[in-house]
């Protein structure tokens, strides 16, 4: 493939990362983990100047392996522990992980996913006694920092393994509401169940922040993804019911979704409660500024899914069957994000001398779909880098948003595709002829690698961040799509069918790229963030 000389696009610093889930990650039974291979992974990037990972939610999923419908808006998710770092470090002797249940190795495996973090977690409980002053003292120091949401993350948890996984509305009614007495009961008969939730929260904070600092000292910078509403039956919404729109009983009052569109005749109705945005602002949205600052100590910079519903939501009936009885609602997301830049900034230590320029706020925003001026008004605002995907850009009109010529300045984030979209390959393939012709002619000469012709008017653009799924550096069709929207079985499952270290020559191509459109291996969040439109 023939590769132009890149323009010149001044003096802004620009860069370029890669999209992998750590669940694909090789090596491991049932499901990657935080341990060796995701090490290894950070210094192939490294290594090939590649400046950023971008990850999917790191929270437990659901029961389909979805990230983004999950038990806790806090917790991170139990597969990703990994035994053999346990073992290093101290915390399992090496026969305790040899035992544990099998898995698959070539895609996600659910069952063996949870049976393997099950078993680590009551090893952990079991080998709790013997550990050190110093181990056991630093655990009741973050035990207690976390305490806000972790207390009722862990009673949630044994609470829903003991009611065979049913959601909290339909437990005994002294617990599915919360009854002080039957809390205490809880506590006092279940200590050991709810020490091992505790202990598998902290191993996993403990090798995440492991993972993290390798990454900051290789300068990688990780980017997250939060979605935006949380799931009705979640540790998050039994624990803080009034904040939701949920009555006594667990049923909806209100539920999310969007309206009807060119995709949909009856919109997609998505069942998660919506907020109750006035008693949010009476508490000065404590529940969200939890939240945000959560992610935000775990990762360098984070993307808020679904972006518009911070400046209107579509709120449908709570029995609704279809999404068409919806409304447009008022969201109050300029005040929460005013309150969380007030709150960034003072940790960050800005504004206190002449000259220094407050820190912008670490996030970029979803900003996909029918956007209307509000919402783009509500971004600029703040400064929030916006997204562009360039499977969107070619449905022949000159004035598309997705094509790169159209791009307003250089505050954005563009990818190929994403973990909702077809791999390139995959989305080539299924193009009607006209499309192909649109995208052969802006790309100049025949498309024999669509991901990686893509790939190069990304890095050629203006904005300031290109990110491309691994997938599409290797070329892979739609056997590796991660998910496909709308579908409720056979997503999440793609996993990195060979090792780590042959992922040198496609990192080292797309270095080679990166290069001639000026991209660095600087890791600068906060250029991402806080850059101009």
């Amino acid at each position: 493939m023939s590769v132009p000389s890149g323009p010149d696009h001044g003096t802004s610093i620009r860069q370029c990362g890669v999209l992998l889930h750590p669940s694909a990650l090789p090596g491991t039974p049932g499901c990657g983990t935080f341990g060796l291979a995701a090490r290894q992974w950070i210094d192939q990037l490294a290594a090939a100047g590649i400046a950023a990972w971008q990850l999917l939610p790191l929270a437990p999923t659901d029961g389909t392996g979805s990230p983004y419908s999950s038990p806790s808006g806090f917790a991170l998710n139990p597969w990703f522990l990994d035994a053999d770092t346990l073992v290093a470090d101290g915390f399992l002797d090496a026969a305790s992980a040899a035992d544990l249940p099998a898995g698959s190795h070539e895609r996600l495996d659910l069952e063996a996913s949870r049976l393997r973090a099950s078993a680590l977690g009551e090893r952990l409980l079991e080998h709790w006694p013997a550990q050190s002053q110093e181990h056991r003292q630093d655990f009741e120091r973050w035990r207690n920092r976390e305490d806000d949401w972790l207390r009722d993350h862990c009673r949630y948890m044994v609470l829903r393994e003991r009611h065979g996984q049913q959601p909290w509305w339909t437990w005994p009614r002294p617990l599915a509401r919360r009854g002080r007495l039957a809390l205490r009961q809880l506590d006092r008969e279940a200590s050991g169940p709810l020490l091992q939730e505790a202990l598998i929260q902290w191993q996993l904070q403990r090798q995440w922040q492991q993972l993290h600092r390798h990454a900051s000292r290789s300068g990688v910078c990780l980017i997250g993804d939060l979605p935006f509403y949380v799931a009705h039956d979640s540790a998050d919404v039994w624990a803080n019911r009034r904040l939701f729109s949920v009555r006594a009983d667990g049923s909806l009052t209100e539920q999310s979704g969007v309206p009807p569109d060119y995709f949909s005749d009856t919109g997609q109705l998505w069942g998660t409660p919506v907020y109750r945005w006035s008693l949010h602002r009476l508490t000065g949205f404590r529940w969200w500024m939890r939240r945000l600052e959560r992610q935000l100590q775990l990762l360098d910079l984070l993307r808020l899914d679904h972006f518009r519903a911070l400046e209107s939501y579509w709120s449908v009936p709570g029995q609704a069957g279809t999404a068409q009885e919806g409304r447009w609602r008022p969201s109050p997301g300029a005040a929460l994000l005013t309150s969380l830049k007030a709150r960034w900034q003072r940790q960050q230590g800005a504004g206190g001398g002449r000259g220094r320029s407050a820190p912008a706020l670490p996030l970029i925003a979803e900003d996909l779909g029918v956007i209307t001026p509000e919402v783009e008004a509500l971004r600029d605002r703040f400064a929030l880098p916006g997204m562009k995907i360039l499977q969107f850009a070619f449905d022949g009109n000159a004035d598309n948003p997705y094509l790169p010529a159209n791009y307003q300045g250089e505050h954005w984030v563009v990818y190929t595709g994403t973990h909702d979209n077809a791999t390139c390959l995959g989305w080539w393939q299924d193009l009607e002829e006209d499309q192909r012709r649109q995208v052969g002619e802006l790309v100049g000469h025949t498309i024999d690698a669509p991901g990686w012709q893509l790939l190069e008017l990304a890095l050629g653009s203006s904005a300031q961040l290109a990110v491309v799924p691994l997938q599409d550096l290797l070329h892979l069709d739609d056997q590796a799509r991660f998910n496909t929207p709308g579908t409720a079985s056979g997503n999440w499952t793609w996993r990195l069918g060979q090792p780590i270290a042959s992922l040198r020559d496609p990192l080292m191509g797309l270095q080679g790229l990166a290069q001639r459109y000026g991209r660095t291996g600087t890791c600068a969040p906060e250029v991402v963030a806080g850059g101009s439109r």
